[in-house]
């Protein structure tokens, strides 16, 4: 028997257990109605039902709506900010494109408490009223450096004459850019929305630091302010099952392009 395998083995599997076991749990619990998370009182849909048909407080289906138009307007905007970004650091060279490569993966290693007070102390320095409009050029912020991350490696890959060959045979700058490099880094610019949008609406710290106390909740802060009251609304298990499922079919696609993608790569080389 291979003890260092097995002892490996079962290290992943506790490690897989811990992680969900918490997500498992609050999964199960959906599906009853007690008020109480662990207090099962039978099986029953009604909290889908509640979630479902409206019968939720306003504030939590506010910070719902607040977290899903922040999400994806973040997405959208740190998408074609991080496309650009990656398009220009792609062409820099030597010593400027490492540095500006540094930089940008500055953020991405900064603890979000860092990037959250940071961006408080900007917000208050400049003088801008926090609300809605501060969290989301907050997630913008945090979110475009990843998107850059996702479209460089597509960069790489394309052939550099293809641009050069299209200006030769008469496009402008602009239409090259349409028409030839967009469609060859646009799997790593969905691959880059789509980690965006997760990112945002999973975020919490950067957001309590920006909202301000203007009223406006997202999901993670509104779960925060109602734990903080002694207990959590029955109505959100199942709205936190509906999440992890949508993130968790979220990241599959990512795998299965980024999977595909490279399989393409390997057969056209």
């Amino acid at each position: 028997m291979n003890w260092k395998r097995f002892f490996a083995q079962s290290y992943l599997w506790l490690l897989l257990i811990l992680l969900y076991s918490p997500i498992l749990i609050i999964a199960i619990f959906s599906f009853t109605e007690a008020k109480v998370l662990g207090n099962w009182t039978g099986f029953s849909t009604a909290l889908y039902e509640n979630l479902f048909a409206g019968g939720v407080s306003n504030a939590m289906l506010r910070s719902v709506e607040n977290t899903l138009t922040i999400g994806i307007l973040a997405a959208v905007f740190s998408t074609i900010l991080g496309s650009v970004a990656a398009i220009g650091i792609h062409n820099l060279k030597g010593r400027t494109k490492a540095a500006v490569n540094f930089v940008n993966d500055i953020p991405m290693l900064n603890p979000d408490i860092i990037t959250g007070i940071s961006l408080f102390l900007l917000f208050v320095g400049i003088g801008i009223t926090q609300g809605y409009v501060t969290v989301l050029l907050a997630h913008i912020t945090f979110c475009t450096p990843y998107v850059v991350l996702s479209v460089m490696p597509k960069l790489r890959q394309m052939n550099p004459n293809v641009y050069e060959a299209a200006l030769d045979l008469g496009a402008t700058p602009s239409q090259a850019l349409r028409k030839v490099i967009i469609p060859q880094i646009k799997p790593g610019m969905i691959s880059g929305f789509i980690l965006a949008f997760t990112l945002s609406i999973d975020d919490f710290a950067v957001t309590l630091f920006t909202k301000g106390n203007q009223g406006l909740e997202t999901l993670s802060t509104f779960i925060y302010a109602d734990a903080r009251k002694g207990g959590l609304t029955p109505e959100l298990r199942p709205l936190m099952t509906v999440v992890f499922l949508t993130v968790l079919l979220l990241l599959v696609i990512i795998n299965v392009r980024t999977i595909k993608s490279n399989n393409k790569t390997k057969v056209k080389r």
